[in-house]
């Protein structure tokens, strides 16, 4: 099953290759440059929309804060404002650690054999790949927008020169390319070589990782291999952006198999486990105060009851709480 999958998954990727190549070999470059990703794009913006909106009118009537530290409760025992926040600062500079610098995943462990027992383990490496492949990604997405913008900013510019500042090779390599291909190629092998890992990986795992590693490599092929005529492809973008685009003439296939591989994984986002880019703001474990000792939390799905609260016990029973010798709050 394991092998279906993965072979599955490389099969779908040769597809994704094969597919716009043989389109624009049928003189279909507009529908793969201009129609598709107006077409992937408007799909992912209603898509990711739609899950967003979804997550939060999802009810959530208690405080189910994810915790690893002593809430705030009586004076003399001391809270940990940032693992187990009571107010919205806390809560704050808790989702901040966990967005970029993954706090949690940092924890993570991994129970494991250790020659003739079990016990835990660091599992600190994929704390550290996942955190260089996300933050490449966001460099590499920032660094493109000097595609669309005219003039474009120094912040852009400013990112593009510090991340290729060691210059090697003309154009200068960028080493956000490098750390992007470290780090999902990590993950890709990590779920290769782990048994456990294997059993639960699905389709979508490794399919997620490869059309990843497949946009990527295009792009580095385009950049230092296979060059493409890059002020081409900057008035396509403009073009794009302004909802006026023109197609160059004599652009690569590479480029082609590039921009597809791109609108697929749009497409494709809203319904996979990428969505965790919008959910984990919306997660309740994370963007929640823990404040259940100091506010009481009512769920809106309980059944009406009557309740009889201890001050009106004590208004019926004062006579017989006295008689019995019970202490009562009011004479």
């Amino acid at each position: 099953m394991t092998k279906q999958r993965i072979l599955l998954a490389l099969g779908a990727m040769a597809v994704l290759i094969t597919l716009p190549l043989a389109v624009i070999g049928l003189k279909g470059q507009s529908l793969i440059g201009i129609v598709l990703p107006y077409l992937a794009l408007g799909f992912f913006l209603l898509g990711f929309i739609g899950r967003l909106i979804l997550w939060a009118r999802s009810p959530v009537p208690f405080r189910i804060v994810t915790t690893c530290g002593q809430g705030k409760s009586l004076p003399w025992i001391k809270a940990n404002p940032l693992e187990n926040p009571s107010g919205t600062p806390g809560v704050l500079a808790r989702m901040a650690g966990e967005i970029l610098l993954f706090r949690s995943l940092f924890r993570n462990t991994k129970f494991d054999l250790n020659g003739d027992r079990l016990g835990y383990d660091s599992a600190k490496w994929l704390w550290f790949f996942a955190l260089v492949f996300h933050w490449s990604l966001f460099v590499i997405l920032v660094r493109h927008l000097r595609f669309f913008l005219e003039p474009v900013g120094p912040w852009v510019t400013g990112l593009a020169l510090l991340d290729g500042f060691l210059e090697i090779s003309s154009p200068p390599l960028f080493l956000t390319n490098i750390a992007i291909l470290l780090g999902l190629s990590f993950l890709l092998l990590r779920r290769l070589l782990s048994a456990k890992l294997r059993y639960i990986s699905l389709f979508s795992d490794y399919f997620a990782v490869l059309l990843l590693g497949g946009i990527v490599a295009t792009g580095i092929l385009m950049r230092h291999f296979y060059p493409v005529d890059i002020l081409a492809i900057k008035a396509l973008a403009r073009g794009w952006a302004s909802f006026t685009p023109v197609l160059p003439q004599d652009l690569s296939p590479l480029f082609y198999v590039h921009i597809f591989l791109i609108s697929c994984l749009l497409v494709w986002f809203p319904a996979s486990k990428l969505m965790h880019l919008g959910g984990v703001f919306l997660s309740p474990t994370r963007n929640l105060a823990g404040n259940s000792r100091s506010k009481r939390h009512v769920n809106p799905w309980n059944a009406p009851v009557k309740v009889h609260p201890y001050k009106d016990y004590e208004n019926e029973f004062r006579a017989q709480m006295k008689t019995a010798g019970l202490p009562v709050e009011e004479n």
